[in-house]
């Protein structure tokens, strides 16, 4: 029997600087991608919590290509294509990436529902900061503000009416723990 631990990498979505909380750098490794950087504005307290954790061994690391296509692939199914940024994309791509270790234990730390929502979709572990967390699995949809017609992709405009669509829900699911 292996009674090896795995190893612990948390992997730092925005949300999880933006929220002002200490993150426990002790027995962990702490990565997240080059995006988060372009969203974090030089000075502010964002920006100085991001460059203290980088002092504290916070690296970053780009995901493949090919896991980014996985994503918003899975992604495009849920429907929370349109909601997940391209940071975000590349936080989930990280962990499938990361994942494919089996002596590594991923968690995502998130306040982001779309990314909650793919993570779970995905069983890719996920902790959060400030928020709750998601309790249940959402499938996106679009639907016309004017006829009412549903719309596996997303389009903007009703091709049948020329209304504005919007985003609604068309299932959901609710997530054991």
């Amino acid at each position: 029997m292996n009674t090896k631990k795995k190893k612990r990498i948390f992997i730092l979505d925005t949300s999880a600087i933006l929220s002002g909380k200490p993150i426990n750098l002790d027995k962990a490794t702490i990565v997240t991608t080059p995006g988060i950087s372009i969203e974090l504005k030089p000075g502010g307290r964002d920006y100085r919590s991001f460059q203290f954790l980088m002092e504290r061994g916070l690296s970053i690391q780009s995901p493949s290509g090919e896991s980014i296509d996985k994503i918003k692939t899975i992604s495009s199914k849920t429907g929370d294509v349109t909601r997940l940024s391209q940071t975000d994309i590349e936080i989930l791509a990280l962990a499938l990436d990361i994942i494919k270790d089996v002596e590594k234990e991923v968690i995502v730390l998130t306040d982001d529902y779309s990314i909650q929502n793919v993570a779970n979709v995905m069983n890719i572990k996920f902790e959060t900061i400030s928020q709750p967390g998601i309790t249940k699995r959402f499938k996106w949809t679009c639907r016309c503000r004017g006829c009412g017609k549903k719309y596996k992709d997303n389009i903007k405009i009703c091709p049948i009416c020329g209304a504005e669509t919007k985003t609604v829900i068309s299932s959901k699911k609710i997530i054991e723990k």
